[in-house]
């Protein structure tokens, strides 16, 4: 038997079966408004070479990507680290579907707040 529930902002999946009860919580992943979207905050998390290829690829690809794309540029601890990074920044949206994690852009999102600024990185990223 599964039970969901919600307690706070954590969703809690508790699994009985024959007498085990494994509790499993799965907290929701913070992404800023809109509005709360700060030009220092995506520059900072624009500012690492890692994270800076992630958007590259992003935004080239200009579609929603799985998690595993980008294991070739770092350890998946090192990656979990810098979409973090990114995510909260305002960067990237992170989808979770089963165990896996999808990334995109938040385009709309930024060139609400700060007009053609991901365009003007990536061109001046591909120049380089």
């Amino acid at each position: 038997m599964i039970i969901i529930e919600q307690f706070n902002d954590n969703i809690i999946i508790k699994f009985f079966k024959k007498g085990l009860n494994k509790l499993k919580i799965m907290p929701d992943l913070f992404h800023p408004e809109a509005q709360e979207i700060s030009l220092s905050q995506v520059l900072y998390a624009l500012s690492d070479p890692i994270r800076l290829q992630i958007f590259s690829k992003l935004f080239d690809l200009g579609e929603e990507v799985s998690c595993s794309y980008f294991n070739s540029l770092a350890k998946k601890s090192n990656l979990s680290h810098h979409y973090k990074v990114l995510r909260e920044a305002g960067v990237i949206y992170v989808r979770i579907e089963g165990r896996h994690r999808y990334l995109s852009l938040r385009q709309s999102d930024i060139n609400k707040r700060f007009p053609r600024l991901f365009p003007t990185i990536f061109n001046s990223y591909s120049q380089d």
